[in-house]
């Protein structure tokens, strides 16, 4: 049986590691495609194809990843003018690692199916190492059977892969996580601030909590190498991507009823960060603003 033909949209931050591991590890081709020459340039190296446009692309592959920056890419690729719906044949698959909205990927789904093309959520957390070394975590959003069909392939990409409902509801779990997340690291933030300023060194500080009832992933990852390590670069998950992802959710909390005060309070603190011309930087880069601020001292009662 000849192996499937495998596209990939999208070579940036975590998506050219994904495409590169599946050009490695896939027995059959793998052909990408970008905007940016560099990227493909470095996959050619590990054996992928480069297809010159998207309807090139859409010919050349049995299944396609998307690997894209925002909602908005991922509709203009698949339904936009000249996008994926107007290109692919049916029985072709199209798997969206992206972060977007759970709506628009019930959207993608209804307009796919009748033309027989399959299409799952599949968004992907854990950090650009992490994609780098194929450990990723998956959580996926389609038909249970298709799903089931795609686990070979999201394993050369991941270490966790977990079937979470119907079309929508991987992207719905990936945008929650990164809520939580987000949360997770400001509050590490604030912890160190203080920490410090209670003369507590702060390795010390993050050494001691990550053997305690507040270690985290982001404490282990976040905070340890990046907080501590003041490792803020641009080309990393920036605070840009982080205030698109906390908008998804709280649109979710908005449409779901739920006052969620403590995503909020974030988003006005990335926020901050973008008005200080941080926006490119790593998100844990919120750090710094914690670290600076100092609170305002009561107002002294008149007597």
């Amino acid at each position: 049986m000849t192996a499937e033909r495998i596209g990939f949209i999208g070579t940036g931050v975590m998506g050219e590691p994904m495409c590169r591991n599946l050009a490695r590890k896939h027995d059959g081709p793998v052909t990408a495609y970008d905007l940016d020459p560099a990227p493909l340039e470095r996959l050619t190296a590990e054996g992928a194809l480069v297809a010159p446009s998207l309807p090139a692309l859409a010919e050349a592959a049995d299944l396609i990843f998307l690997s894209l920056p925002s909602g908005r890419e991922v509709r203009a690729v698949c339904l936009g003018e000249g996008g994926l719906i107007e290109h692919l044949p049916p029985g072709r698959t199209v798997v969206d690692t992206s972060t977007a909205p759970p709506a628009l990927a019930r959207e993608i789904e209804g307009a796919f199916a009748p033309r027989y093309i399959a299409f799952a959520d599949a968004p992907v957390a854990r950090t650009r190492q992490a994609a780098i070394d194929g450990t990723l975590s998956i959580m996926v959003g389609g038909d249970a059977a298709l799903v089931e069909r795609l686990r070979p392939l999201l394993g050369h990409i991941a270490q966790d892969v977990t079937h979470c409902g119907p079309a929508g509801s991987g992207q719905a779990v990936k945008i929650l996580n990164n809520m939580i997340l987000f949360q997770n690291v400001r509050a590490l933030a604030e912890g160190l601030a203080i920490a410090r300023r209670q003369g507590i060194e702060p390795g010390t500080f993050l050494e001691a909590v990550g053997r305690s009832s507040g270690n985290s992933f982001a404490l282990q990852n976040h905070g340890m190498k990046a907080i501590l390590e003041e490792r803020f670069p641009e080309g990393a998950f920036p605070v840009t991507y982080a205030m698109k992802d906390l908008d998804y959710a709280l649109d979710l909390a908005q449409e779901s009823g739920v006052d969620a005060e403590g995503a909020a309070l974030v988003k006005a603190l990335f926020a901050e960060a973008i008005e200080s011309g941080l926006g490119a930087r790593y998100h844990p880069v919120i750090a710094t603003l914690i670290g600076r601020k100092r609170p305002t001292p009561p107002e002294e009662e008149t007597p």
